[in-house]
């Protein structure tokens, strides 16, 4: 056997065929970090490369997983030198080459689509937008990496789509763009196994490609997946395949390029019915990791049959079980990111679930991040609310350095929310949230040691407490920058911001006898800009780690209509420990010794008195206003240490 790819799918392939007693020897090229035992050395663009070594080594069957081979014909290359494949030829897998094709395939064969054309040219794609009554879905028409599909808000987003295309942002792909009508409803997987006349229909599966949680965000190859859904009752999945699947089929053979694969239909369950999005010629991405492990039938009876034509002489078993899988992504997917980062937790994943290792490489005896799609973790149980919470539990125990993922994969109910979003309606973007918390992730964690045990994107931070004094006491402060946040947003000076608010904290629990033990804080906006939330946490994370406190987490919030336009309003709580026995204030008495320490300006209290005091005044000293609010711990630490003080006061605002 050879599989062919490096995904998440194509590990969820080698694992159900390195299962089965009729395999003795798999080989995976590339393969990842997860196939690493089975992994060879193949240039699988090389057609010639791909058929010596099969020829070599004697190969009973080819696998195909991606999509990108079969479209460039590998499958025909191995089937006119009698290599068994399983994966349609190139003829067959332009219903997912050309999405031009694929529509208008659908047209002639009869499936229910929404409205569309396809255009060359800019100015004829805009003017087709101008005209629709409706909003419109924006695909570069080849292959882009499942990332060339754009659901536009509104004209402007239809135009900058476009414009993109045709500006080369998705190579060869975008030559020629296809625009269709968007369509409101559950998004729906239905699969099935194909010999080139017969269809075996697979349980019906929900993939979310929005990036962030309730379905916003920029889309993805897929953040995570759970069969069945609950969107498709039993009942109906068989008329959605004689709707989708089998004419399609019947439809290839026809024309003389007989289906022999796995055919994948993208279905929208709309109030009208459902209605076709795209074809896929291939498992899914991340379909095939709830998909496989739903199979009791042994996978290469079910190839073997494929290939031969002999389908409809198997019956196909599936577990009533559930299945669903959460993607763990590098920090900026789907943007840029940073690969090579090493991956925590890998041993300690709970023995109901499984780890389908997509973007990820072996360097050094450690597995290290090497995509945007890191993990599939995925879980089985007797119910989807069972298979979702093994699935979380276990992600729970996985990390690496900007890592993030979905929270609500298989807790929708089958929903997609964004038709309906109260947030969107309410002036409020989930999205540019989600990517603010993704830029200051690095720098967050940067603060974090082996006390840390709950961070950024846990609901609640958590620090350990063990090596405490018995007598330990917490201490918590809360404040705010105030208004001289204004003052530095006039002049650009958002990391000295964040500084502050941490700095202040810092101050506040040092009166009391207390050492900063972690920072929380809240930015707040009338529209956030994850650039200057990115800046301002900066800040908190320099004053954090020269205080040798971890920053644990925090909150973004817009507030359309409570917070002024352009202000950003910046708070923040401090934990501090202190000994019972040295808690301040303690007695004061005539005879105490009183020692001012000099401040490194107005701190970050008084400036409403100060801007109505200074104004505009030209000769106004902005860089002495706006010096970082500073931090007495240093000069303190050995005071409180040897308990030489009764008494400590911060003088701040009156």
């Amino acid at each position: 056997m050879l599989v062919v790819g490096s995904g998440g799918r194509e590990h969820a392939l080698a694992t159900a065929i390195a299962a089965s007693p009729h395999v003795d020897r798999l080989f995976v090229a590339p393969g990842n970090g997860g196939t690493v035992e089975h992994n060879v050395a193949l240039d699988i663009e090389n057609h010639t490369a791909v058929r010596r070594f099969a020829q070599v080594n004697n190969l009973d069957l080819v696998v195909i997983g991606p999509e990108a081979p079969l479209v460039a014909g590998l499958s025909d290359h191995l089937r006119e030198r009698g290599i068994n494949v399983f994966g349609p030829s190139a003829a067959a897998a332009r219903l997912e080459g050309s999405k031009e094709f694929s529509r208008a395939f659908a047209e002639r064969v009869g499936i229910a689509s929404p409205r569309y054309a396809a255009f060359d040219n800019a100015v004829e794609a805009i003017s087709w937008v101008d005209a629709a009554d409706f909003d419109v879905v924006v695909k570069a028409d080849g292959l882009a990496g499942g990332k060339g599909v754009t659901v536009t808000e509104s004209r402007s987003d239809a135009v900058n789509a476009i414009e993109e295309c045709f500006a080369g942002r998705f190579g060869d792909a975008g030559a020629t763009v296809v625009l269709e009508e968007r369509l409101e409803g559950t998004e729906v997987s239905l699969l099935g196994f194909c010999d080139g006349h017969t269809v075996s229909v697979m349980p019906p599966a929900q993939d979310h490609k929005p990036a962030y949680d309730g379905d916003l965000g920029p889309n993805t190859g897929g953040m995570g997946v759970f069969a069945p859904t609950p969107a498709v009752p039993t009942e109906a999945l068989g008329k959605l395949a004689e709707e989708f699947l089998e004419p399609a089929v019947a439809a290839l053979a026809a024309d003389g390029s007989p289906f022999v694969g796995v055919l994948y239909a993208g279905l929208m369950m709309t109030d009208d019915g459902p209605r076709l999005l795209e074809y896929n010629v291939r498992f899914g991405d991340p379909e095939a990791e709830v998909l496989l492990p739903l199979l009791e039938t042994d996978i290469i009876e079910v190839m073997g049959a494929s290939v031969r034509g002999r389908l409809h002489e198997l019956p196909v078993r599936w577990s009533n079980n559930a299945c669903t899988g959460v993607i763990l992504a590098s920090g900026g997917y789907p943007g840029e990111y940073t690969v090579g980062i090493p991956i925590e937790g890998l041993d300690t994943v709970n023995d109901d679930a499984f780890v389908y290792h997509a973007g990820t490489t072996i360097e050094d005896d450690q597995t290290v991040t090497a995509g945007g799609r890191v993990l599939c973790v995925s879980a089985v149980g007797p119910t989807l609310e069972d298979a979702t919470e093994r699935a979380y539990a276990s992600v729970a125990n996985i990390g690496f350095e900007g890592s993030f993922h979905r929270r609500d994969i298989g807790r929708l109910n089958g929903v997609n929310t964004k038709a309906n979003d109260p947030y969107a309606a309410a002036g409020v973007d989930i999205a540019a949230g989600h990517e603010a918390v993704d830029l200051i992730a690095a720098a967050v964690r940067a603060t974090h040691d082996e006390r840390v045990l709950r961070g950024i994107g846990a609901f609640g931070g958590a620090i350990s407490l063990v090596g405490l004094p018995d007598d330990a006491v917490l201490v918590a402060s809360t404040d705010g920058v105030g208004t001289k946040s204004l003052l530095g947003a006039a002049h650009d000076r958002w990391e000295d911001l964040g500084r502050d608010i941490v700095n202040h904290g810092i101050n506040d629990v040092l009166v009391q006898g207390a050492r900063p033990l972690a920072f929380l804080d809240t930015i707040s906006a009338q529209k956030l800009d994850p650039s200057i939330v990115e800046r301002i946490v900066t800040g908190m994370a320099d004053a954090c780690l020269l205080a040798s406190c971890p920053l644990l987490g925090g909150e973004t919030a817009e507030m359309p209509g409570v917070i002024a336009e352009g202000a950003v309003d910046i708070t923040g709580t401090m934990l501090g420990v202190a000994s019972a026995a040295r808690l301040l204030p303690r007695s004061v008495a005539v005879g105490h010794v009183l020692i001012g320490l000099s401040s490194s300006g107005p701190h970050t209290n008084g400036y409403t008195l100060i801007r109505n005091a200074v104004g505009e005044h030209e000769g106004a000293d902005i860089d002495a206003l706006l010096a970082p609010h500073r931090s007495y711990l240093k000069v303190l630490g050995r005071v409180l240490h040897d308990d030489l003080a009764d008494a400590l006061v911060h003088i701040t605002g009156g």
